[in-house]
């Protein structure tokens, strides 16, 4: 929560001041870890021992923060290892526990970092990524705090832009007078009768007969001429990318006077003029710098690394050649980010000392003691992901919020057809999926995807001229559609 003091002055607009003095209030309400387990499970079936480690993993972030003195410091998070086929959830999971925090996260692929010297990725663009998330989370924070100034303020220019606020020439009628004018003050002429009223008195109530038309969304498609950001790719956003910020180069001081903003004029709806009008607003009543320091210590504090196909770089022999011999050098590079570092990024150094890492692999063709024992050491918790089985696939079906019924329910729905799965129906599609990862390569629950997708592929492509039509998904239905398919294991390796 967050309370603003004083958020709308009762002084004339363009007394008050700006910024709006805001006073930010501690948001986070901490969960206990069966609270965190229960909001899993709406996501996520089963892995019941998996949600546990991550829940008492965010409880201790809690339970950090309450500490005082040295021994605050000394607390390190412990990083976790999920250990499991693709599909059973673990990415997930780790994505689901930040959003329940609103916490700095970030998944990135193990095998798209090489050793240095070799053609790849930066490991340190790993932090430079998840500090740019915690910058946009942050920003986005302070800009709903401001949101109802910044609509204010934008409506503002919004009137000025049809109707400037300065008189310039009493004896020269606006164009707009026709139009704005209250209608009980217009004559056959055209024209307000009052010539005793004060000019400026009858702009301004002119302005506000205006301001009642916007707000009423009278004027929505009225064209106005804004002054919008031509916003083009910059040296500056270049050279960030490419992990220039290590050879301690200031490049938005350096590049300030050539590269800075060019402005141009465009004519808009004044529906679109609003929300770019608000966004410059909106940007002008938040300190950028105070965004900026908070982000790096929510980034520092509170995120999430999530460090998937681990597994892929683990070393084979080197005798078999190929580019195995630089996998063990990728897992060097990455053991100073996980063990903590400082690491040098456009908005100034950031430490990955209490980061949470969390990684996951397969492990099919190697194990976790083939990892560097460095490596080893830096994930303490240990968690392995079981198999999915039918009645987990049944389960994935139909009880999460965004489950895959809910889903093609909800699209179709969009068509005016209504799809009703009966019990049979889906006990039959979690039979196939269970057999099919069973037979063929295990995917998991990524399985259902490609059932349903073929299941349902000649409704979805008739849909636009079915509208008004029932279709009922039962074990029937499901059988039909794909006996072929399943009989045909050459087939069902392409298909399914």
């Amino acid at each position: 929560m967050c309370t603003i003091s004083k958020f709308y002055p009762k002084v004339p607009f363009w007394e008050r001041e700006v910024p709006v003095k805001i006073k930010m209030l501690d948001i986070k309400d901490e969960l206990k870890p069966k609270e965190i387990v229960l909001k899993l499970d709406k996501y996520i079936i089963g892995q019941q021992e998996a949600k546990k480690c991550v829940a008492v993993a965010l409880r201790n972030r809690y339970r950090r923060r309450k500490l005082e003195g040295k021994i605050k410091e000394e607390i390190m998070p412990k990083n976790i290892l999920m250990i499991g086929p693709t599909g059973v959830g673990k990415t997930e999971i780790a994505r689901r526990l930040a959003r329940l925090v609103n916490a700095p996260f970030i998944k990135v692929e193990a095998t798209k970092f090489t050793e240095v010297g070799y053609v790849g990725r930066d490991v340190d663009s790993i932090v430079r990524e998840l500090v740019e998330t915690s910058v946009r989370i942050v920003k986005t924070e302070k800009m709903k705090i401001v949101e109802a100034k910044a609509v204010e303020l934008a409506e503002e220019r919004l009137l000025d832009l049809l109707l400037p606020r300065t008189i310039k020439n009493v004896n020269k009628r606006n164009p707009f007078d026709l139009l704005f004018q209250p209608p009980t003050e217009i004559t056959d002429a055209g024209f307000a009768p009052d010539d005793q009223k004060n000019e400026r008195d009858r702009h301004q109530e002119k302005r506000r007969f205006m301001q009642q038309k916007i707000r009423r969304g009278d004027l929505e498609e009225e064209i106005v001429e804004v002054e919008v950001d031509d916003r083009l790719p910059s040296m500056v956003e270049m050279f960030s990318g490419l992990g220039m910020e290590e050879m301690g180069v200031n490049f938005q001081d350096f590049f300030g006077n050539i590269l800075s903003a060019r402005k141009k004029r465009k004519k808009l709806p004044l529906r679109q003029a609003r929300k770019i009008l608000q966004q410059e607003e909106g940007e002008r009543l938040i300190d950028m710098d105070e965004v900026v320091n908070e982000a790096i210590e929510r980034a520092e504090q509170e995120g999430i690394v999530f460090l998937d196909e681990i597994d892929k770089i683990v070393g084979k022999d080197i005798a078999q050649g190929g580019p195995d011999v630089s996998r063990e050098g990728v897992q060097r590079d990455i053991l100073p980010i996980v063990e903590g570092s400082t690491i040098i990024t456009k908005h100034g150094p950031v430490k990955t000392d209490y980061m949470l890492f969390i990684a996951a692999g397969a492990f099919h063709f190697t194990k976790p003691a083939d990892l560097i024992p460095e490596l080893q050491g830096r994930f303490p918790i240990r968690v392995e992901l079981q198999n999915l089985s039918s009645k987990d696939f049944k389960r994935i079906l139909t009880e999460p919020e965004n489950a895959l019924i809910k889903q093609y329910t909800a699209l179709l729905g969009t068509e005016k057809v209504e799809l009703e799965f009966t019990a049979d129906g889906i006990a039959q599609i979690a039979e196939m999926a269970y057999a099919l990862n069973s037979e063929l390569e295990n995917i998991g629950a990524r399985r259902l995807h490609t059932i349903m997708e073929k299941l349902l592929e000649d409704i979805s492509f008739e849909a636009p001229d079915l509208g008004g039509q029932k279709f009922v998904v039962n074990q029937e239905y499901v059988k039909n559609k794909l006996k072929n398919i399943v009989k045909n294991k050459d087939l069902s390796r392409y298909i399914l």
